[in-house]
């Protein structure tokens, strides 16, 4: 890997390729090297916009090119196994976007297969760079609000997305939980763990994906997760935590928040506030640095996004979808 600059190769030409991007292309220390589509057309055109040396309309090209260190994979999560493993057998690093695969078997098989060859993985799931979020996790984890009783996310989209849409696509892994539920499943998860059991409602769509969906996560300790997740109707992205000794509140957009209210007992409540160093709160520069920072060390995973961690939320949205009735075409 070059020593000082990392040099990326970008998977798929869609919108958050093209936010990962424009965030790269700020960072003095990333060089994006390579696009690849799977077509010329979409692979030249993003390359064109954001001044990329190559364009390739496959995506084998991209995964055997030798200059690239590590590879963002931004297609829908239907393909991300497929993408993300082609680049991990050709040894590239990668970052794959969330939800990290359509279910946990191909979650395992990516990790098994990043393991076996010593080379890094991880999931896109920026909020765990988040500082703010890292901050609130720090507080929580201090005993802050003592012992964690409850936590409360939503995540929904009003819509309305057509049927032909990828969010309504069942071969595109359509439906709230995987686009949209991950985000209140990896808060819960971040704060408590995997959960021992998984309970959730839905309305399904004609296609048969869900249009949203109600969760109960419930641990051992008896703390429970009540989330949300919808792609009909809009909501309010909030989330927050109770504990034996205090709360904490964090408004919309809890995944990219830009502060966050401490509630102890006894206690005036404390607001903490996003940086503004720390750049717009839509920045994908976070996870970026994070991956960048880990290759640099020699590390094949990141302690901010353990791969451990991502298998657990596959499992537990593996268990949501069984639980409403939304299988994907081909699944076993």
């Amino acid at each position: 890997m070059a020593a000082e600059r990392v040099r990326w190769g970008i998977l798929a030409t869609g919108g958050i390729a093209a936010s990962f991007t424009a965030d790269l292309l700020d960072l003095p220390d990333a060089e994006v090297v390579a696009v690849a589509s799977r077509t010329d057309a979409s692979a030249k055109a993003f390359a064109e916009r954001f001044g990329i040396e190559r364009a390739y309309g496959d995506w084998a090209s991209l995964a055997a090119d030798e200059d690239i260190d590590v590879v963002y994979v931004a297609t829908p999560h239907s393909a991300h196994r497929e993408a993300a493993g082609l680049c991990l057998e050709a040894g590239r690093a990668v970052l794959c976007e969330k939800a990290f695969t359509l279910n946990s078997r191909e979650a395992e098989e990516l990790v098994t297969l990043a393991r076996s060859r010593g080379l890094f993985l991880m999931e896109a799931m920026w909020m765990y760079c988040n500082p703010l979020i890292r901050r609130l996790k720090a507080l929580v984890d201090d005993g802050a609000i003592g012992e964690v009783r409850t936590v409360q996310a939503d995540f929904g989209l009003a819509g309305p997305f057509p049927p032909a849409h990828r969010l309504r696509d069942p071969a595109q892994g359509g439906g709230a939980t995987l686009d949209l539920g991950v985000y209140p499943v990896s808060f819960a998860q971040l704060l408590l763990g995997e959960p021992a059991e998984v309970t959730a409602r839905a309305m399904l769509s004609e296609e048969g994906v869900d249009l949203q969906t109600a969760m109960l996560l419930s641990w051992d300790s008896g703390a429970q997760a009540l989330l949300h997740c919808a792609i009909n109707s809009g909501t309010g992205g909030t989330a927050s935590i109770s504990g034996s000794t205090g709360r904490i509140d964090v408004p919309s957009g809890f995944f990219h928040p830009e502060r966050f209210v401490l509630h102890r007992d006894g206690r005036d409540p404390e607001e903490f506030v996003a940086d503004p160093a720390d750049g717009p709160r839509d920045s994908l520069r976070h996870e970026a640095l994070e991956v960048m920072g880990r290759l640099r060390a020699g590390d094949t995973e990141s302690p901010l996004v353990p791969l451990d961690s991502s298998l657990g939320v596959m499992r537990t949205l593996d268990s949501v979808r069984a639980a409403v009735g939304v299988r994907y075409p081909g699944e076993r």
